[in-house]
């Protein structure tokens, strides 16, 4: 009778262990984030963001992330400057009122990580790979965009005074 017990005992766990989901840690974003985009010109800040963060350190592939920036957030300083980066000739913000960021891959990098996902700015979804780090709870994260990828303005009539490419600086806290 052991003999038969053990054997199915043990099949028993492994069977079950098979479905055994990995769970990430649940975040929250917390106050005090900042999402602002520089070059020569424009500069500025998006002041609305919502999503769902899952990251475990020690689980990166149950990690996943799924952001949106409300394009109606955006802050250049300039009230005109902002009026004319909503509109149809830029962001559309009617139109498309959300940047969105859905993860598909966070693996480990020399220092930090790395984030793959796909990007969704002006209703145009391109795949995109940056490095972020996580310390005392709080994501960080430096890379550049190309806003004519997105068709984001052109560059028609700019005569060089608006930059092409736009280095994007995130810092965003986190609660369990």
């Amino acid at each position: 009778m052991k003999k038969v017990i053990y054997p199915l005992a043990i099949a028993s766990v492994l069977i079950l262990s098979a479905f055994t989901t990995f769970n990430s840690t649940q975040w929250k974003i917390a106050e005090g984030y900042s999402i602002k985009f520089t070059s020569p010109n424009p500069s500025g800040a998006f002041t609305s963001l919502q999503g769902n963060i899952a990251f475990d350190e020690n689980n990166l592939s149950a990690s996943k992330f799924e952001v949106l920036v409300d394009v109606e957030s955006i802050n250049t300083g300039n009230g005109l400057k902002n009026r004319h980066a909503k509109s149809e000739k830029w962001f559309d913000a009617k139109k498309h009122p959300t940047i969105k960021f859905t993860s598909s891959k966070v693996t480990k990098a020399s220092i930090g990580y790395e984030l793959t996902g796909i990007m969704e700015i002006h209703g145009i979804q391109k795949e995109i790979t940056f490095p972020f780090s996580f310390s005392n709870n709080t994501f960080t994260a430096s890379f550049e965009v190309n806003r004519l990828d997105y068709k984001i303005g052109t560059d028609e009539g700019m005569q060089g005074n608006a930059s092409t490419t736009l280095k994007i600086d995130l810092s965003v806290p986190v609660t369990q």
